[in-house]
């Protein structure tokens, strides 16, 4: 796995809070820790209750160094061309490399989004950013987002069946197409995790643990065994479960704005 990290370097991951079993289940943040579980870096976890609405989190830091996940292509991609951390560096020829890397941010980011905010009964999404919030204050940020989704999908109350059943068609596409590229693999490309094996299993996590076992989304990933066998083995391996991730008990206040670092519980890995 290529590398670069400065020998010492402290680094602190700051995500969404830990539900579901995960250390986190923010489709932003999971994909982000497995990212750095696979190269092996040590941070710190700190959670954010405070902004759920944030496109700043997750944020990865050292020292004076900060990256936001709304700066272009996300953390990962700042990591990779800052030359911190790059576990792509021998796979960008690889053939299927560009239209897996597109398939996962576009097709399955939007089946992720789309089930978690519009095609369930929201309970999730309501768990994993306002459950913490007093109740206005949530409900009034969870319908704002509601609303965001389906602007950024297109979608209207004329259109709304159908673009539902184009996301899962898709979705249904991208696993089909995913379960053949991994094979009896253990990782999706050259047989070692990548970006790429972070962002789908960050996703299909979340998919698995976190939406309802009614969820379209999750009974399309469960028709592939291979890739479910995949995410618990991955699970298994790389990420830190516990009762504490289940009902976590944070303190959180009002701060005006996001702070560096927010107001959190921390773990270190």
């Amino acid at each position: 796995m290529e590398g670069v990290v400065g020998e010492g370097e402290s680094y602190t991951l700051v995500v969404r809070k830990p539900c579901f079993g995960l250390p986190t289940a923010c489709p932003s943040s999971l994909p982000l820790y497995l990212y750095l579980r696979f190269a092996n870096v040590p941070f710190q976890l700190d959670f954010n209750l405070v902004f759920p609405d944030s496109d700043q989190i997750p944020y990865i830091e050292s020292g004076d160094y900060v990256a936001y996940n709304n700066e272009k292509g996300g953390v990962i991609e700042r990591l990779k061309r800052d030359g911190i951390i790059d576990l792509d560096t021998e796979l960008y020829s690889v053939p299927e490399w560009i239209s897996t890397k597109a398939m996962l941010s576009s097709w399955l980011a939007d089946a992720i989004t789309y089930e978690l905010w519009v095609g369930s009964d929201s309970s999730s999404a309501e768990t994993i950013y306002c459950s913490d919030l007093p109740w206005p204050i949530g409900n009034v940020l969870f319908l704002k987002q509601v609303h965001s989704v389906k602007q950024q999908l297109g979608i209207t109350k004329e259109n709304a069946e159908q673009k539902g059943e184009e996301i899962y068609r898709r979705a249904g596409i991208a696993y089909e197409a995913l379960s053949t590229r991994l094979g009896a693999q253990d990782f999706l490309f050259e047989n070692r995790p990548s970006s790429l094996d972070a962002i789908f299993l960050g996703q299909a996590l979340i998919v698995l643990q976190a939406l309802p076992e009614m969820s379209i989304l999750r009974r399309k990933l469960l028709e592939h065994g291979n890739l479910v066998r995949y995410v618990e083995r991955v699970k298994t391996e790389f990420v830190e479960t516990g009762p504490s991730y289940s009902v976590p008990h944070f303190r959180a206040d009002s701060s005006s704005s996001i702070p560096k670092k927010g107001p959190s519980k921390s773990k270190m890995l």
